[in-house]
């Protein structure tokens, strides 16, 4: 049953849904809907401040909703960005009252800015990229929503959202907006399986991510060839190792995980029969998605209609909320003539 709060968290479309973008948001997300009143965006306007193939956005942001429809989200809680221009205009009012500088400490505008390099000498660091942490802020803000699952390393990014709701209240002398809480979940560390030394990527390539809509031998291949090399003289367990642990853990089957880890500490290291039974549980586990998103996928023309419908709704709390921060900031806005 719902407590009436209100829980929002957002995933660009770019890159497939592997099993690390599952296990580390969506998998908690279909769960938290039992709990709370749940919004979930998919920002493709966050997905602009990387170099992108426009030709391939559109595409990539039907895909995604597919995807995230045949994990569990129900689709009323699903929105657009995009379809919803409310965002970009709160984004805008509240870029003129975020300081520049904070904007400079923002841990992850540094690590992107390297990764746009990789692109190419032609790639251009946008200015976009600099100021998306306050389009993020106008996200969640917007929606007045009261938690917000994050990671540790999206606690920055929260923090600013929470500076910025501060000082728009301390501006207009008024407590306007609730300033939303993290909401920390076990989030499980899904490592490339490839080279666990780095995390589950889809930027990284094929090898390097696991598709959860991928076939069922597809996803056989990539388990079976996951690296397991003995670890140190100490007895401690490898990166590889210790990833298909994790793997098995996330799937919830704490039983199959206390019987291999079991028989890890005898020294009874099985890495052949380990890896067949991830590979079992996550094939069982993901091909009910599978199913479901071939229903989906069947009528894609009823299915879009539905997302705009559910993005429609959705975006009536958003006109309320600019428009009253309108009205706080000064503006005209489109319930009043304040001329």
């Amino acid at each position: 049953m719902s407590t009436g709060q209100r829980v929002l968290s957002c995933i660009q479309p770019t890159g497939n849904l592997h099993l690390g973008r599952y296990f580390g948001a969506i998998q908690n997300w279909e769960r938290l809907q039992g709990k709370y009143q749940c919004l979930y965006g998919i920002v493709n306007y966050h997905a602009m401040t990387m170099p992108y193939d426009r030709k391939k956005l559109t595409t990539a942001t039907w895909e995604l909703a597919f995807n995230l429809a045949a994990s569990g989200l129900s689709v009323d809680n699903i929105f657009v960005q995009s379809l919803i221009p409310e965002h970009a205009e709160l984004a805008w009012i509240f870029n003129c009252i975020t300081g520049f500088g904070e904007l400079g400490r923002m841990t992850q505008f540094k690590d992107k800015s390297q990764r746009v390099r990789e692109f190419g000498k032609d790639a251009m660091i946008s200015s976009g990229l600099y100021t998306y942490p306050v389009l993020q802020a106008a996200d969640i803000l917007i929606y007045r929503a009261d938690f917000v699952p994050v990671g540790k390393d999206q606690e920055q990014h929260l923090e600013l959202t929470r500076n910025v709701a501060q000082r728009f209240n301390h501006h207009v002398d008024e407590d306007y907006f609730t300033l939303p809480s993290p909401l920390f979940t076990e989030i499980p560390k899904v490592m490339s399986t490839a080279d666990p030394s780095k995390k589950m990527s889809a930027s990284l390539g094929e090898k390097h991510n696991i598709d959860v809509f991928a076939n069922p031998q597809q996803i056989r291949k990539q388990i079976r060839s996951a690296v397991t090399d003995t670890g140190s003289e100490s007895g401690e367990m490898s990166p590889g190792v210790e990833n298909l642990f994790s793997l098995l853990k996330a799937t919830g089957r704490h039983d199959l995980y206390a019987e291999f880890f079991e028989q890890y500490q005898k020294g009874q290291r099985k890495y052949g029969a380990l890896k067949d039974a991830v590979a079992d549980v996550i094939t069982g586990l993901t091909t009910p998605l599978r199913e479901r998103k071939a229903e989906i996928v069947s009528d894609k023309k009823i299915f879009k209609e539905q997302i705009r419908a559910s993005t429609g709704k959705i975006r009536k709390q958003a006109q309320q909320t600019v428009n009253e921060v309108k009205e706080r900031m000064g503006l005209l806005n489109l319930r009043h003539d304040n001329l």
